[in-house]
């Protein structure tokens, strides 16, 4: 008789999880920085509120976005004017929207990831979705699983409200699924659209108008799987390990609450300070085993949340300029799109080095880490060890 041990073996992977193809979509409404100041007042009809008015051009100004992909048009807005009001009720607006958009991005991100991996949909055998948006029943994984055609037998785990470190959850996730059951290729979407916690302007809450001037819509997809076929699929990122923990002193820095206005956003501590002074200690637990204290030795991939998050980093660890690049350019280009940036910065950073036989990076470095910040504060941290890429 076969042992339980022995069943055990025969169900894990061999060798570590991969990242084999990425895929990534925003809405077609783009908006410039420059100009959302003028159009943010006046679609909320709040353009008599002059002093507020040139808060928010500072925060556009000070933000490093040059433009933003929102689904939220003015048509929409102007059908839906509860949206645009500070604190109106306009919960059931705004899932009208969300169950239909969200799953319907990530379906664009899945389709360009699907389409790289080049094998087909019916080899995929788990979906993992995530968003801060649009919570229903069955979830956007459901919908996504049949808007893109996989299996009924897919087996799938959705992820709802976790914010901005999502993305490095939804990594962690698919790493422990990848390696633990042979042949898996498992789909992961992060699809986010801030209909959710779009609101006009307020004196009383500041920090509102923080995430006006910051949060943009996108959605991103990879496949990840172990042991790949080389001679048919094409490996990026090697997911090496993963570690989440929740910054000390961090109580209520980032809150959001979810209501019948939409979801409030909070800030209610130094956020970047609390990340950088402790971004130390969480590189040390996952470097030192390999024996890698030269952060400059790394490939990065940050969660933009912020410029000042972003300057804190680099400031605090010595980073050279280039290192937060593909960061600083996923900002500018796209916003903080939460869950969904890092995968926009993967997606960056391999650009540059496909067909060149050079590392993932395009700058030959083999090591890198990824990191994810949100609510908690919770810090996700990723390693991930890069591969030559020739196609």
């Amino acid at each position: 008789m076969v042992s339980v041990e022995e069943i055990h073996n025969a169900q894990r992977a061999r060798g570590p999880a991969t990242v084999l193809a990425i895929g990534t979509a925003t809405p077609t409404n783009c908006f410039y920085q420059a100009d959302y100041p003028d159009y943010f007042f006046k679609i909320t009809k709040s353009e008599h509120r002059t002093d507020l008015k040139e808060k928010f051009q500072r925060m556009c100004e000070k933000s490093k976005i040059r433009k933003r992909y929102l689904h939220l048009t003015e048509e929409i807005l102007k059908e839906n004017p509860n949206i645009c009001e500070y604190m109106a009720p306009s919960l059931d607006a705004r899932q009208d929207i969300l169950v239909v958009e969200v799953p319907k991005l990530g379906k664009e991100a899945a389709l360009k990831a699907i389409k790289e991996w080049g094998l087909s949909v019916e080899k995929i055998t788990h979906l993992i979705v995530c968003t801060t948006s649009g919570i229903d029943m069955p979830g956007a994984d459901y919908q996504i699983s049949k808007l893109i055609g996989l299996v009924p037998s897919v087996k799938r785990m959705m992820i709802y409200n976790q914010g901005c470190y999502a993305g490095g959850t939804a990594l962690r996730l698919a790493k422990d699924v990848a390696e633990n059951n042979a042949g898996a290729r498992v789909l992961v979407v992060c699809a986010e659209i801030t209909a959710i916690a779009f609101r006009g302007p307020a004196d009383t809450h500041l920090d509102s108008l923080v995430g006006q001037a910051l949060f943009g819509d996108g959605a991103g997809a990879m496949i990840i799987g172990a042991d790949p076929d080389t001679t048919v699929e094409h490996p990026i990122f090697q997911i090496v390990s993963t570690a989440q923990t929740i910054l000390p002193n961090s109580d209520d820095t980032i809150n959001g609450h979810l209501r019948e206005v939409g979801l409030t956003f909070h800030l209610l501590k130094d956020v970047p300070g609390l990340i950088s002074n402790n971004i130390q200690k969480c590189l040390d637990e996952v470097f030192t085993p390999i024996g890698i204290s030269d952060w400059n030795s790394l490939f990065w991939i940050v969660h933009p949340g912020g410029p000042a998050i972003l300057d804190q980093v680099e400031l605090n660890l010595g980073l050279k300029e280039e290192k937060l690049m593909a960061s600083r350019h996923v900002l500018s280009e796209y916003g903080n799109m939460s869950s969904a940036c890092v995968v926009f910065i993967m997606d960056e950073m391999r650009k540059k080095s496909v067909g060149e036989g050079k590392s993932t990076t395009g700058d030959g470095l083999e090591w890198g880490v990824l990191f994810g910040f949100g609510p908690g504060l919770t810090v996700e941290t990723v390693v991930l060890h890069s591969v030559p890429t020739v196609w």
